[in-house]
């Protein structure tokens, strides 16, 4: 069975197929998302189009407006429109990058060849790192634009709780041909959410340390193998004695740092999710057979980890050569 294929026809959300537990929808986001069901998404994994950097060739993109701030009050529109469809414990992964303004010296075409090259994808117009044109007011040229931060600012005046900054650390990162400043090696993932309290699984994506116990060694220790809390803290009697016994028999509290390769999708001519980045994502702020959203589908990817991990899915995906590449995804099962 194909995965419901939802496309716009006369101005009403058509539905060609329904099947399983996957709804994909063909369209502007912004559109799309004002006729989903508000408080009908437990999370939502996303990384939008990155200010300035690529053209994916598609009337209506989000990337190219010619100021940041263009930039941000686009964004801002489309995830008030997240927000009323995410429940209210509910959880936002975004992931961003930053991009420079304009040099204003040669080299831009070298830039652009580097980029083809490097994504091993072909000379086609989406693969084509586009750098900004012109130097925006306010910025000077070689400014880092600071748009990641810009964003999340502007989420959190909107409204959004702003819990979290993840640094994602790519060991591959793309090279650059620059002297005068380090290779640019993370991006970010905000985790923003609607409430001060919302789902959020610790014990699903705690790191191991080499000093776990198992289920049967911490019983044996503890007796019941109940946590016992002292002055607020949980401790974990017989888990660590080092820190007080406040270690959890299955690994330490997940840092902010996640070191993940890039990793591309066959067939696809864009930058991609590695799934490794999304899943800690989902297993944390996800209950099980809750609903995960991406309201900038690209390849499926995001879609391809909830399905994995039990979860239903809403992908919304404005290109339609994209779209079939999730649906082709979904439709032969291939994951990753």
């Amino acid at each position: 069975m194909a995965p419901a294929i939802v496309s716009r026809s006369g101005g009403v959300l058509k539905a060609y197929h329904t099947s399983q537990d996957i709804e994909l929808y063909h369209g502007d986001c912004l559109q799309v998302l004002k006729e989903l069901p508000a408080e009908s998404v437990h999370c939502v994994v996303t990384s939008p189009p990155y200010w300035g950097l690529r053209d994916y060739g598609t009337d209506g993109q989000l990337g190219l407006e010619e100021t940041p701030e263009q930039h941000v009050t686009k964004i801002v529109e489309v995830f008030s429109e997240v927000r009323r469809v995410l429940r209210t414990d509910g959880t936002l992964w975004l992931n961003y990058g930053d991009s420079y303004a304009a040099s204003g010296q040669p080299g831009k075409s070298n830039l652009a060849e580097l980029g083809k090259r490097y994504s091993g994808v072909g000379h086609k117009r989406d693969t084509v790192i586009k750098p900004v044109k012109t130097v925006p007011p306010g910025l000077k040229p070689k400014d880092l634009c600071g748009i990641p931060w810009r964003v999340a600012f502007a989420l959190q005046a909107d409204g959004w709780w702003l819990r979290q900054d993840i640094i994602w650390h790519k060991p591959n990162p793309m090279p650059e041909s620059v002297t005068d400043r380090c290779t640019k090696a993370h991006e970010y993932i905000f985790l923003l959410t609607k409430a001060a309290r919302y789902h959020y699984d610790a014990d699903a994506i705690r790191e191991k340390t080499g000093n776990e116990m198992s289920s049967r060694e911490y019983d044996t220790k503890t007796a019941s193998g109940a946590a016992w809390k002292s002055g607020g803290v949980k401790n974990y009697a017989g888990a660590n004695k080092k820190d007080g016994g406040r270690s959890h028999p299955n690994g330490r509290n997940r840092r902010s740092v996640w070191t993940i390769a890039t990793a591309p999708y066959p067939g696809a001519h864009f930058a991609t999710f590695p799934p490794k980045l999304i899943e800690p994502c989902i297993m944390a702020g996800c209950p099980e057979g809750g609903t995960v959203l991406d309201p900038f589908l690209g390849s499926g990817t995001t879609g391809a980890v909830a399905q994995k991990n039990g979860c239903k899915f809403i992908g919304i995906e404005l290109n339609e050569e994209y779209l079939q590449l999730a649906v082709k995804r979904f439709t032969q099962k291939v994951l990753f």
